[in-house]
């Protein structure tokens, strides 16, 4: 409705001239515009955003494990965070259990924070790199989570692994590409013959140590059966157990 004595004002042509003097005017020539390089964030913002590539490459180098390895195990292990500690007691990225990684950082002098995550990946890795010469492969990844006296267990007596493990397993084999190598690992009841074998490793008192204190990251509230409690008494024993290396030709 017309209100009378007041006639109808257009506003865009005004606005159109108004938009045009400010633009020649230069008012505007100093002012961004949204762009999609804003969605990922300023400069602070992905500089802040932590990255281990040069911790993942120094590693795999010096340890000789795919650097997809180390990534997938990271990210299922930790999701990435420096600080995490399980309930369990395991530590940073790689979750480290703290006796272990006192071995790990006394061996390959990786310094007294666990957290630090160069040296974690690199104590982690090294890890990896046990229990893939002790088990190859894909039963090292059975190993560095359920620990490897119990994995040891596991392929001796037939013990099923936890249900933990054998969820780790079915997440980080597509990871890392060894999917159809699963069966192999959840299946297995008994070793290989030891007399197959060509290469023996004696397990020292002090890596025995390690490896049942390992083994408490995922069985804190899980008690050893009569049979695992003996298992574990024997392997305490020098000398006591022989475990077959893989052959060097499966490196990865």
């Amino acid at each position: 409705m017309r209100i009378p004595g007041h006639r109808a004002i257009s506003w865009r042509p005004h606005a159109a001239r108004l938009l045009a003097l400010l633009l020649l005017s230069g008012i505007f020539s100093g002012v961004a515009l949204p762009t999609i390089t804003a969605a990922q964030g300023t400069p602070a913002e992905r500089s802040a955003q932590p990255s281990y590539a040069a911790h993942v490459a120094e590693a795999s180098q010096r340890f000789r494990i795919p650097e997809r390895w180390i990534l997938a195990v990271m990210q299922v292990e930790s999701a990435g965070r420096t600080r995490a500690v399980s309930s369990a007691g395991a530590m940073g990225l790689m979750q480290i259990m703290p006796e272990t990684w006192a071995e790990l950082s006394a061996r390959h002098r990786l310094g007294r924070d666990p957290f630090d995550p160069r040296a974690n990946i690199l104590g982690g890795t090294a890890y990896l790199r046990e229990m893939y010469d002790r088990f190859g492969s894909p039963g090292f990844l059975a190993a560095y989570n359920a620990g490897p006296v119990r994995y040891q267990q596991h392929l001796a007596t037939g013990r099923p692994l936890p249900r933990e493990t054998r969820v780790y397993m079915a997440t980080l084999l597509p990871m890392i590409g060894l999917a159809s190598q699963h069966n192999t690992v959840t299946d297995t009841a008994l070793p290989p013959d030891w007399r197959e074998a060509p290469l023996f490793v004696e397990r020292s008192q002090r890596n025995s140590a390690a490896d049942r204190m390992q083994d408490k990251r995922r069985s804190a509230n899980d008690p050893p059966t009569p049979k695992a409690r003996a298992d574990n008494a024997d392997a305490a024993q020098p000398g006591a157990v022989f475990v077959a290396q893989s052959r060097m030709e499966k490196s990865p």
